[in-house]
């Protein structure tokens, strides 16, 4: 025990002589305390100078270090790789049988000489003994990574590893194993080394989404083990029906890996199923993995923009130029005097003047169909007719004309240009506007000001706003089309004003989620994930409420019809809907709330890619080398009793002694508060006895 105080310990020795003067100068001058008995005198005298000396002590602030020896055992960790590819060898029905032996022997290991853990890795790492061999993924570096940070600073004496050393996510477990210093790692290998006259298809590449009608590539990865030199047929089907092949030439015979590319066609709307497939060969060990299933989800994505104008003008025809090149993009321009106002499936309305053959009627039906708007506001359009619009756009200013070039503004949020097109923008060639200062509404934010003879005037030149969840955007001049012919004349290309158009239009097309009820989940599973829906719903004020119930119904692809009901969690709605048979499913989810209906539908797939059958020879090579970095050793299943004899024989794995310090402060020990009360009471007990007061 150590003494330990904020100031030096010699104050001690003037702590106790002042106590001495204190009490000395309380009582020296007091006569009715010499008339009491000498040996009461002795004890008031004593009483008060311990209560003053004591109190002098808890000033100092004095500690009290303690010290003890804590001794930790060993812990003796083993680690069960619980996926399923190791069923994929010969000896697959003894593996079980063996790993219950294992640890039937590690039982016998003393337990005052270890602490023993036992956890499985599979999809993810459990502190768990059951060992089932179902899982379908193998993370191995996940045990290492847990292992380092859960145990951090603690006695692990080993780590008993039992795998067939093959993992499909994650990094190399060999990396993850090295951050363990001064562990060793005895691993034990599952399965056989040998490679089996087998064909593997490996991975299948695609893009997740594809567009109707057009094309999309396949990338196919095969592996082929003593197949011999010869040919074989990869093919691509849907339905039952083969879409395309190509043939295969193994050329080494004992190892071929293969890399195919197919190009299929998006023909349908929604996730298609297709399988990949290599033709099987005479005596192949397994035919489980020469087919994978994959799915595509096509969309059908075209925008129809509507192109209005009240007369021809060069304009029209630069902006649909550019949205002509998107083959998802349908463009259709119509005079204001030959329209038929259908309005069905338009995305964007692009209007040019609108002051030319205005319409009121027709200003109206565009209004009420809250569909976006772009319009080109030059100089044949008046106040009157732009109040009319309802684009937040106060004057046009005067009757004449004025020409000015482009400025991009900073600040600018809703969409991206790219650094080469804000350079270039205000080096256009200048655009007609009316003159003057237009002015327009707070709702609304300028991405090009007005700028004359290179001095920007902060006026608006091409604005966005939203009024009533409605879109819109407003140029304020005629002369875009030269913008165009510039750029060709300078670069060649029309790079830079095909993205300005692009953008600014494919902004106003995109849709906003702004609908009471919302349901977010991912659309592609495994068989081997669960399914979790999350839902939101949104009162007239925009608030997170849970007082409506929002039903499920799910859909397989035979229309078998299933019917849940969301559960409240918090401010959000839960469906977990657990693990799903491979598939394509359809969902519609419904509630009603203050009279008024709402729905969502939308449809997601089910894998079933089953990894852990594509590998059928064991990577004991992987594991031996976790022992090697670690100084363990490696061993077979088979010879599970000779690890444990090397365990129990190491020397290096022992209990280690800690030194723990903790402190007490002076001010802690509450039996000093209370002898000090005691020797005040006591105090003047003495004197009321003796009738000093």
């Amino acid at each position: 025990m150590n003494f330990i105080s904020e100031i030096s310990l010699f104050f001690l020795l003037p702590v106790i002589i002042l106590a001495a003067f204190l009490t000395w100068f309380f009582y020296a001058k007091d006569e009715k305390l010499k008339e009491l008995p000498q040996l009461y005198r002795r004890l008031v005298y004593g009483a008060r100078f311990l209560v003053l000396t004591l109190i002098g002590f808890l000033l100092l602030g004095i500690l009290f270090e303690f010290t003890k020896t804590r001794s930790e055992k060993p812990i003796l960790i083993t680690v069960f790789d619980n996926s399923a590819s190791l069923k994929n060898y010969k000896d697959s029905s003894e593996v079980l049988n063996r790993i219950n032996l294992l640890k039937g022997a590690l039982k016998t290991i003393p337990e005052d000489k270890y602490d023993q853990v036992t956890y499985t890795i599979g999809e993810d790492f459990k502190n768990s003994s059951e060992v089932n061999l179902k899982e379908g993924k193998s993370d191995l570096s996940k045990a290492f990574e847990s292992l380092f940070s859960d145990y951090y600073n603690r006695n692990i004496g080993g780590i008993i590893f039992v795998s067939d050393g093959n993992f499909n996510e994650g990094q190399n477990p060999v990396y993850a194993a090295s951050k363990i210093p001064l562990t060793p790692v005895f691993t034990i290998g599952v399965g056989d080394t040998v490679s089996k006259k087998d064909q593997v298809l490996k991975d299948v590449i695609c893009n997740e989404i594809a567009f109707l009608k057009n094309k999309f590539p396949v990338e196919v990865d095969l592996e082929a083990f003593k197949i011999g030199k010869r040919n074989v047929t990869v093919s691509i089907s849907q339905n039952g029906k083969t879409l395309a092949s190509q043939q295969v030439n193994y050329t080494d015979g004992t190892y071929d890996s293969k890399q195919l590319i197919f190009e299929l066609e998006a023909s349908h709307v929604g996730f298609q199923h297709f399988v990949a497939e290599v033709k099987a060969v005479d005596n192949e060990y397994t035919i489980k993995n020469n087919r994978r299933s994959f799915y595509v989800e096509v969309l059908d994505a075209r925008s129809k923009i509507l192109l209005l104008y009240g007369a021809p003008h060069p304009d029209i025809s630069a902006v649909k130029s550019v949205l002509e090149q998107d083959e998802n993009i349908q463009v259709e321009a119509q005079s204001l005097e030959k329209w038929d106002k259908n309005l069905k499936n338009v995305d964007l309305i692009i209007w040019h003047e609108p002051g030319i053959a205005f319409s009121d009627n027709v200003n109206q039906e565009i209004l009420a169909s809250k569909i976006p708007v772009f319009y080109f506001v030059g100089v044949n359009t008046s106040n009157s007719v732009a109040q009319k619009l309802s684009i937040g756009l106060n004057s046009v200013a005067s009757q004449q004309q004025d020409e000015v070039q482009a400025d991009i503004q900073s600040g600018f949020e809703k969409f991206e240009l790219s650094d080469e097109l804000k350079s270039e923008i205000g080096k256009f060639p200048p655009v007609t506007v009316r003159y003057g200062t237009p002015k327009i509404g707070n709702q609304n934010e300028i991405l090009l000001s007005q700028k004359i003879a290179g001095i920007s005037k902060k006026d608006p030149l091409l604005y966005f706003g939203s009024i009533d969840k409605r879109k819109y955007a407003v140029f304020l001049g005629d002369g875009v089309w030269r913008w165009k012919m510039s750029e060709y004349l300078k670069f060649k290309s029309n790079k830079l004003f095909n993205e300005f158009i692009q953008k600014s239009s494919l902004f106003l097309i995109q849709k906003e989620n702004s609908s009471n009820l919302r349901v977010s989940m991912p659309k592609r599973f495994s068989i081997n994930e669960d399914v979790l829906i999350k839902a939101e719903f949104y009162n007239e004020s925009m608030e997170l409420i849970t007082k409506p119930k929002i039903s499920f119904n799910l859909f397989d692809s035979r229309g078998k019809k299933s019917v849940f009901e969301f559960g409240v969690n918090g401010n959000l709605y839960l469906l977990p809907l657990g693990k799903l048979k491979p598939g394509t499913y359809s969902w519609t989810a419904s509630t009603s709330f203050d009279g008024k209906k709402y729905s969502k539908q939308g449809n997601f797939v089910v894998e079933n890619i089953e990894i852990e059958k594509l590998d059928t020879r064991a990577n004991h090579g992987l594991l031996a080398q976790i022992a090697s970095q670690s100084k363990g050793k490696f061993y077979l299943l088979k010879d599970y009793q000779q690890l444990i004899k090397e365990i129990q024989d190491r020397e290096d794995i022992t209990s280690i002694s800690y030194q723990e310090s903790s402190f007490d402060n002076l001010l802690d020990y509450v039996w000093i508060l209370i002898l000090i009360c005691l020797l005040l009471s006591g105090e003047w007990f003495i004197k009321r006895w003796n009738g000093y007061y």
